[in-house]
């Protein structure tokens, strides 16, 4: 008797000693024993990815690099960075400053979802970097449902500690900090459990070390006044 694939069956099922292969669209890591790791080969698009932090500048970009610079000139928004994205820093990344949009949205953190709920329905954007300390269940829901309005890699940065809360996230990563690179932990995936971490190196250049001393990239946008032009455009 043969035992029909549960993918076969409905797109979103797997089993539980595989990785899920669902419709979800995926764009390579950049890195083959990471994405290997990944249900569908890379970095879902199109919903909201956890990367939980021990701390910032750990290299969290350089993670994520290969893949921005994949999206070709699609503009990338980064959304209350924790500092001043450096012109020097992301050029030595490989990545284009004029085709990043540094949001820095009001001092209440709803002005930040707000921001990232527009830029997410408008689709006009390659990728969403949002950094945020505390998020509330329901607004995470949200924010996973406005990705779901087009392509968009959608990766929200927040402390170590958040993994202990729920996350509609289907993919959550926890980074820390190894020497020679970092360790991915696999809070949460659509596959098997992995207890143990990824080590994965990242080497840093010179001009990713002095990069502090380069001016700052072109001046900020208030989030709410960039919304329209986006959404129109």
């Amino acid at each position: 008797m043969t035992m029909t694939a549960p993918e076969e069956v409905h797109p979103s099922l797997w089993r539980a000693s595989q990785l899920a292969r669902g419709a979800t669209p995926c764009l390579d890591t950049g890195f083959a024993a990471l994405s290997a790791q990944l249900p569908g080969g890379g970095w879902p698009l199109g919903v909201l990815i956890d990367l939980l932090v021990q701390q910032h500048g750990i290299g969290e970009l350089r993670l994520l690099q290969p893949a921005l610079a994949a999206l070709g000139t699609r503009p990338i928004v980064l959304l209350q960075p924790p500092h001043a994205p450096q012109a020097l820093a992301l050029a030595a990344l490989g990545l284009d400053p004029s085709r990043l949009v540094w949001l820095r949205s009001g001092a209440k953190s709803s002005d930040a979802l707000w921001a990232a709920e527009q830029v997410l329905r408008s689709g006009c954007c390659g990728a969403l970097l949002l950094w945020q300390k505390h998020a509330r269940g329901e607004t995470l829901r949200r924010l996973h449902l406005a990705a779901q309005s087009a392509d968009t890699l959608f990766c929200m940065l927040r402390p170590l500690e958040a993994a202990r809360e729920a996350s509609p996230a289907p993919l959550r990563l926890s980074l820390k900090p190894a020497a020679g690179g970092i360790d991915i932990g696999f809070v949460k995936r659509r596959g098997p459990l992995r207890e143990a971490p990824l080590f994965l190196p990242l080497t840093p250049n010179l001009l990713q070390r002095h990069a502090p001393l380069d001016r700052d990239t072109s001046a900020t946008a208030p989030a709410r006044s960039i919304q329209p032009a986006m959404v129109g455009g």
